[in-house]
């Protein structure tokens, strides 16, 4: 497991999986930091990390458990200490289920399991910085 990360210019990168599968993602920073703002902050990325890893604990655990979802959107903000190294000192994600008939124990006790068990994101980061979640079931007819 591991990434490889080429210099492109400016404050761009490009990143790699270590297979060559040909997926990449292109990071920068802002215009105010010196960057073209064309890519993603690598920063942002912890947070992209952390929707993704339990995200997909979650989902497969609601399909496990026979939820119908029909939609499925999280939406994380990071909050970062003014001073360097400028780390996050506040995680809020909030997990936003939408299908028929979504048990609202399913959706908590998913989000446990992610949180508690699966997570290997959540795990690294739980013991630095402070991470409320919440959730919504939308019901559709």
């Amino acid at each position: 497991m591991g990434i490889k990360l080429e210099y492109l210019g400016g404050l761009q990168f490009r990143a790699y999986q270590d297979k060559d599968n040909g997926y990449s993602v292109l990071l920068d920073t802002s215009k105010e930091s010196g960057g073209n703002d064309e890519g993603v902050k690598p920063t942002d990325l912890i947070l992209v990390s952390l929707a993704g890893c339990s995200s997909m604990d979650i989902v497969s655990i609601l399909k496990k458990k026979k939820q119908d979802i029909e939609g499925y959107k999280v939406n994380v903000t990071g909050e970062r200490a003014e001073t360097h190294p400028r780390v996050f000192t506040k995680i809020s994600i909030i997990y936003e289920i939408k299908g028929k008939n979504i048990d609202e124990q399913a959706v908590i006790r998913a989000i446990e399991l992610s949180k508690d068990k699966y997570c290997s994101v959540w795990a690294m980061l739980k013991n630095s910085v402070d991470i409320e979640w919440s959730y919504k079931i939308e019901t559709i007819k």
